[in-house]
């Protein structure tokens, strides 16, 4: 179900995203580090079924691992502490974190050899292209 999003990823795009950090509640300097911040996204399934999912950059490297469809605690690359699930949707994974009464959504779909991750928060979308190395 997974298997398309397993590998690294390159980001080679970003648009929007500092609306998004801002949309988010993202301070100045955190964003203007996140603008500049090209990170790589590995994506990995071990044996027992965890997705692992890596963002690694210069700056800053930060992992989760999951399972689909189950919540967990997570601290996010920019400090928050969000309740996030992540689920499937007609080959789409659709990360959704809540904290503090608000919640986003990162859905990631792989199409046409990139992986695109659209940032939504409100009516502010950041879109992020991918590709693999």
């Amino acid at each position: 179900m997974v298997e398309q999003f397993v590998g690294t990823w390159k980001m080679i795009s970003s648009e929007n995203f500092d609306d998004y950090m801002k949309a988010i509640g993202v301070g100045f300097t955190t964003r203007q580090v996140g603008n500049r911040t090209k990170p790589n996204l590995i994506v990995s399934v071990d044996e027992q079924g965890n997705i692992c999912m890596k963002s690694q950059s210069t700056f800053k490297t930060t992992e989760i691992k999951f399972k689909l469809n189950e919540p967990f605690e997570e601290t996010t690359a920019d400090d928050r502490k969000t309740r996030t699930v992540f689920t499937m949707d007609n080959g789409k994974m659709i990360q959704t974190q809540s904290w503090d009464g608000k919640e986003t959504n990162i859905e990631r779909v792989v199409t046409d050899g990139k992986l695109i991750a659209r940032c939504m928060m409100g009516d502010v979308v950041a879109v992020r292209t991918y590709v693999k190395e």
